[in-house]
């Protein structure tokens, strides 16, 4: 409980969070009585603390932790910030121009009413995609917004999958000290798979296959050594891991097969990730060498890729990681991933500015790129940046190229290797938005548009160093 106690140790001033205690209690379906009895504290305590008359308390807290399992963030409003910037994104439609309702006032209702906030989020959602299909009625979420969206709310965190991932890892060690020819083993002997690396002219499309008539699992010889490992993995999830796999699913309420195939998938990723990096030993891995990619990398025998994507899983309580965010890019600035076990904001939207050193890893390949960005509501964070390798290629071939950035807040950066030297207090910070339409910095020489709910001014008797000018509208 380690972690707890520094959270509660932070400076945050009293803690009102009734309408979130009282929202626990209702998913718990537990009445005011039950839970006051549970907790130990008077049902009229119970009561003032769910109407905001009385602040949450640490042993009050650790109490809630204890007895219902819960990750004090829920109660905390850690979730708050990341919120309040998708209810800001809302209110920013140019249907609702004119508006004035400040960050202050934002908070104020993220804080009090989450639910409704929420929901605000998900109708902006429905609205942005009917104008993309050119229809007025509201569409909703497609798969890849829906599936991002169920793994982003449980903070990309399974712990079912980790427990079961875990207990076989530990039985493949004991079968060969080669992890990729452990799991080949375990598929060959169990589910009477072979695997076999098949020339790119005999898979010119494919990375993997599965040869049910050959009993086979064919991997492409474009893959290297760690993908190699990852694709086997992979089927031995689907193999010995879909129980908890699909009662993960069941629970999702996918409202279609193309998204519960897509969260399969993604979350079969997800086991074997912790099938090729254990938990409790990828964890004291990462507190022991201070995060360090290449290290992290050379003893998991992994990817870099790989390893950033699962230092966004380490959520386990009493066991926690740093809370890092992974963001992967293309050269045009595509997002194609966005994973977070903390607040940054790119973990659900943005990522487009020109200021983030994510978009300069492309001009120094192989290159760890670090930087300290402070997001216009003061926020800082460590990131840090450089170029991952795709698949190899046939001469002629077009290579994927993509950057990614993983990062974490400045509090929470003190045991990582890459923030030695930077000065996380009052150390100057890069000022980054999450892109033109959101970010209203107004002296920021790489700003292509004036931000929503503005006007762009316009003076033809003189130009200033910043290439647009806008006011505040209403």
């Amino acid at each position: 409980m380690a972690s707890i106690a520094l959270d509660l140790a932070e400076p945050r001033g009293k803690l009102f969070a009734g309408p979130r205690v009282r929202r626990l209690r209702s998913q718990l379906g537990l009445t005011q009585t039950r839970m006051a009895e549970e907790l130990g504290v008077s049902i009229s305590y119970l009561n003032l603390i769910e109407r905001n008359q009385r602040p949450l308390t640490a042993p009050f807290l650790l109490k809630l932790s204890h007895q219902y399992n819960l990750d004090l963030r829920q109660l905390t409003g850690a979730d708050d910030d990341r919120l309040a910037l998708d209810v800001s994104e809302a209110l920013a439609d140019p249907l609702l121009k004119g508006l004035d309702v400040g960050r202050a006032e934002v908070q104020e209702f993220v804080a009090t009413s989450p639910g409704i906030a929420q929901a605000i989020v998900r109708l902006r959602s429905a609205l942005r995609d009917a104008r993309s299909s050119g229809t007025e009625a509201p569409q909703g979420d497609g798969p890849l917004e829906l599936v991002r969206a169920f793994i982003q709310d449980r903070r990309n965190h399974f712990p079912e999958l980790e427990t079961r991932a875990e207990a076989l890892a530990d039985e493949l060690r004991l079968a060969a000290p080669d992890f990729y020819a452990a799991v080949s083993d375990r598929l060959r002997a169990r589910h009477g798979l072979t695997v076999r690396i098949l020339p790119a002219d005999v898979m010119p499309e494919l990375l993997r296959r599965l040869d049910l008539h050959g009993r086979q699992l064919q991997l492409s010889e474009l893959l290297d050594p760690a993908s190699r490992s990852f694709q086997a993995a992979y089927q031995l999830a689907l193999s010995e891991g879909r129980a908890e796999i699909d009662a993960i699913v069941a629970r999702a309420g996918m409202p279609d097969t193309a998204s519960e195939r897509l969260l399969v998938q993604n979350l079969a990723n997800y086991f074997a990730a912790a099938l090729m990096m254990p938990y409790g030993r990828f964890h004291t891995a990462c507190e022991a060498t201070g995060y360090d990619l290449d290290l992290l990398q050379a003893r998991f025998s992994a990817g870099l890729e790989q390893v950033a994507h699962r230092l966004t899983t380490l959520q386990r309580p009493g066991a926690r990681g740093i809370p890092f965010f992974l963001v992967r890019v293309d050269r045009a600035g595509n997002i194609s991933k966005r994973f977070s076990a903390g607040g940054f904001p790119f973990s659900r939207h943005g990522g487009n500015c020109p200021l983030w050193t994510l978009h300069k890893a492309f001009e120094r390949p192989g290159q760890i790129l670090r930087q300290l960005v402070e997001m216009e509501d003061g926020a800082k964070y460590v990131s840090i940046a450089r170029t991952v390798r795709a698949y190899a290629q046939p001469y002629g071939g077009v290579r994927p190229e993509y950057a990614i950035a993983i990062g974490c807040e400045a509090r929470h950066a003190h045991g990582l290797v890459y923030a030695r030297g930077l000065d996380l207090g009052i150390g100057e910070a890069t000022p980054i938005g999450l892109g033109c339409e959101l970010c209203e910095r107004p002296h920021c020489r790489q700003r292509a548009r004036p931000p929503a709910n503005s006007s762009l001014i316009i003076d033809e008797k003189q130009r200033g160093p910043n290439p647009v000018q806008f006011g505040h509208t209403g």
